[in-house]
């Protein structure tokens, strides 16, 4: 995921400020990327995190790119990211499986406001033998789309307001899904930028 906001935002944001938000590309891009591999392994925890040599920061230690592998092998999973503010606009994610792939365009925000849209083939195995369809050697992937007449901000301004009021107005219990959330997706966050001050060392969470 990445985009290059250009020398202004490099120069002056509070995202490149170590004093402010020193975690950078991996704070804010990064954060989406993790959330996103959590919600695939369905919010476990991997085994271990570590960087990929080439970091790169600013002359005040910010992480302006990087790259890092997520590991969980009891279920034999690998996950790989990129964030980057140094590169062109990518929002894609993908994601692979025994019987099928997801792949999304526009992960952090719509490119059009009314949906978000992906390819999802569910078939991984070739067929040599049979073919499926006439001149293809594999199913042709379905497009999804997932429309909303609402922009994302809006739903999540509403869930937001559903949570405070469940507690203020009704007595209820805050939920605990979103900050358990939070704190898993920190913890990989925290594992990366503790690997590349460690010069890429492996670092078990």
């Amino acid at each position: 995921m990445s985009y290059n906001p250009g020398p202004d935002f490099l120069a002056h944001d509070i995202r490149v400020k170590p004093e402010l938000d020193g975690l950078g590309a991996l704070g804010d891009l990064g954060w989406y990327c993790i959330r996103a591999i959590l919600w695939a392994a369905d919010y476990n925890l991997p085994s271990s995190v570590v960087a990929l040599p080439g970091a790169i920061l600013n002359d005040d230690g910010v992480i302006l790119s990087c790259t890092a592998s997520l590991h969980w092998p009891d279920s034999a999973t690998t996950a790989t990211f990129h964030c980057s503010f140094l590169s062109y606009l990518s929002f894609d994610l993908t994601a692979l499986g025994t019987r099928g792939s997801l792949r999304l365009r526009d992960l952090l925000i719509p490119f059009e406001e009314g949906y978000g849209h992906g390819r999802f083939t569910e078939e991984s195995a070739l067929d040599f033998g049979e073919k499926k369809e006439e001149k293809r050697w594999c199913p042709e992937a379905k497009e999804w789309k997932v429309e909303s007449e609402e922009r994302q901000e809006v739903v999540m301004v509403r869930e937001f307001a559903r949570l405070v009021e469940e507690v203020e107005r009704r007595g209820g219990k805050a939920e605990r899904r979103w900050g358990i959330v939070s704190r898993k997706t920190q913890l990989v966050m925290d594992a990366v930028k503790e690997s590349i001050e460690g010069g890429y060392k492996i670092v078990e969470i």
